[in-house]
C-alpha cells in the first residue's frame, strides 16, 4: 500500500473563461461548418467556466511550426515542473515540515502533450538537489489515464520497496497540440474541453518516516490497482502524428464506451476487492467532460455529491489531461472531513484504449 501525503500544482498564468474561448473558436473555425453556431454550443454546455494556458491567447491564432510548440513544451514543463515539485515536497498544508529532496527514491514523469530525450524529469532533477542514485520513470501516452496509471506505478514501487518515498509528476500542455489549421470536429470539440495543468503528487510505503510527517487528520492510502486494456480500440482517442505535429483523435463514441465496457470492469475490480458499489463514498475520476462523468453517474449508479470533486475540477481548469486527477484527489484532501470519508475509487481513461482504477480508503492520523 502507498500514501498520498502531498500535492503541488503549478497554475499557468493565462486565464481565460469560456465566453471567450467560444469566441476564439468561433474565429478560428469560421466558415468551416455550416452548423457552427451549433457546435460551438459545446462551450456552454460543457460545464466548463474558465480554463488555463502557457501562452496567451493571441499566441494561438497564428500558424506555429512543431519545433517552436515542442521547444516552448520543454520549457514550460521544465519551469511549471519545478514549481509544483518544490510545492509539494515544502507544503505546509499537507505537510508539518518539508521533505528533504534527499528523501526522494524515483520520479514518475507523465506527459503526452510534447516530446523530449532527455525527457523533462532529468531536466528537473538537474535543477534541484536531488540526489544521484534517483531512479526515474519516464511515462509517455497514456493520455488522460496517465495520472491514475503514475500513481497505480508509485503503488507497486511503494509495496516494492515500503520504505521509500517517491514523486509522481504531471505534466500536460494541451494548448500547445492545437492546430490553428485542423478545421475538424474532433478539433473543434477539443478546443473546448482542453487545458493546460501541471501537479506533482508524493507518495509513501507504509513503513517510509514521511508518512508521521502528515499533517492531515484523513490520509488517503492507495489500496490497490487494475489496469483494463480495450482490444482493438486504437481509433477511440489519441493522437495522429503530422508533420506539423499532434493533431487530437477523440471519438463521440467515448461515453458509450463507459457504459458498455467500464461499469463491469470496475464491478469486477471491487469484487476481487471484497468491495460492494455501495461502499464507494467518492469516485475521483478523470473529469474527461460532462458527458463522461454523466456516463460514470449512469453506469456506476452513484449519486450526484460521488463526483463533485470532479466536477468542479473541470469547472475552473477544463480537461487537463493527466493532470486533471490529481487535481480532483488534491481538491479531496484539501476538504475538511468531520467523520472518516468513506472508500473512494480513482480513475481515469486514455488512449489504447484503457482504463486505470484506484481503490482508496483514508486512514485517520493519531
Amino acid at each position: 500500500m502507498g500514501y498520498i501525503l502531498s500535492c503541488g500544482t503549478s497554475i499557468p498564468p493565462y486565464h481565460v473563461d469560456q465566453e471567450t474561448g467560444a469566441q476564439f473558436a468561433e474565429k478560428m473555425f469560421e466558415g468551416s461548418f455550416k452548423d457552427l453556431p451549433r457546435l460551438l454550443k459545446a462551450f456552454q454546455n460543457g460545464e466548463i467556466e474558465s480554463r488555463q494556458f502557457v501562452e496567451p491567447l493571441d499566441w494561438y491564432t497564428s500558424d506555429h511550426d512543431f519545433e517552436d510548440k515542442n521547444s516552448r513544451y520543454i520549457k514550460h514543463s521544465v519551469e511549471h515542473g519545478v514549481h509544483a515539485v518544490e510545492k509539494a515536497l515544502t507544503s505546509r498544508e499537507f505537510l508539518h515540515k518539508p521533505l528533504d529532496y534527499s528523501e526522494i527514491d524515483a520520479i514518475f514523469f507523465i506527459s503526452t502533450t510534447g516530446l523530449s530525450t532527455p525527457s523533462i524529469d532529468a531536466r528537473i532533477i538537474n535543477k534541484l538537489p536531488f540526489k544521484e542514485n534517483i531512479k526515474r520513470i519516464p511515462i509517455w501516452g497514456l493520455g488522460c489515464a496517465g495520472g491514475a496509471s503514475g500513481l497505480s506505478r508509485a503503488l507497486d514501487y511503494c509495496n516494492a520497496y515500503p520504505e521509500a518515498a517517491v514523486l509522481v509528476l504531471a505534466v500536460e500542455l494541451c494548448s500547445l497540440t492545437f492546430q490553428r489549421g485542423d478545421l475538424t470536429k474532433s478539433n473543434l470539440i477539443g478546443t473546448s474541453l482542453f487545458a493546460d495543468g501541471i501537479a506533482c503528487m508524493l507518495v509513501a510505503g507504509n513503513r517510509s518516516h514521511a508518512v508521521n510527517n502528515s499533517k492531515l487528520r484523513f490520509i488517503p492510502k492507495l489500496e490497490a490497482s487494475r489496469s483494463v486494456f480495450m482490444r482493438n480500440s486504437e481509433e477511440v482517442m489519441g493522437w495522429d502524428v503530422q508533420n506539423d505535429g499532434l493533431h487530437v483523435i477523440f471519438s463521440r463514441d467515448i461515453p458509450s464506451i463507459i457504459q458498455g465496457w467500464l461499469g463491469p470492469n470496475v464491478r469486477t475490480f471491487l469484487q476481487e476487492e471484497q468491495t460492494e458499489p455501495e461502499q464507494i463514498g467518492m469516485f475521483l475520476a478523470h473529469p474527461g467532460g460532462k458527458k463522461v462523468l454523466d456516463a460514470y453517474l449512469k453506469t456506476l449508479n452513484l449519486d450526484e455529491d460521488a463526483i463533485s470533486h470532479s466536477r468542479d475540477i473541470l469547472k475552473m481548469h477544463g480537461n487537463m489531461s493527466s493532470a486533471t486527477v490529481f487535481y480532483v484527489i488534491e481538491k479531496a484532501m484539501k476538504d475538511t472531513y468531520r467523520e472518516k470519508p468513506q472508500l473512494s475509487l480513482s480513475g481515469a481513461l486514455g488512449p489504447g484504449f484503457c482504463a486505470e482504477l484506484l481503490l482508496i480508503s483514508w486512514e485517520e492520523t493519531s
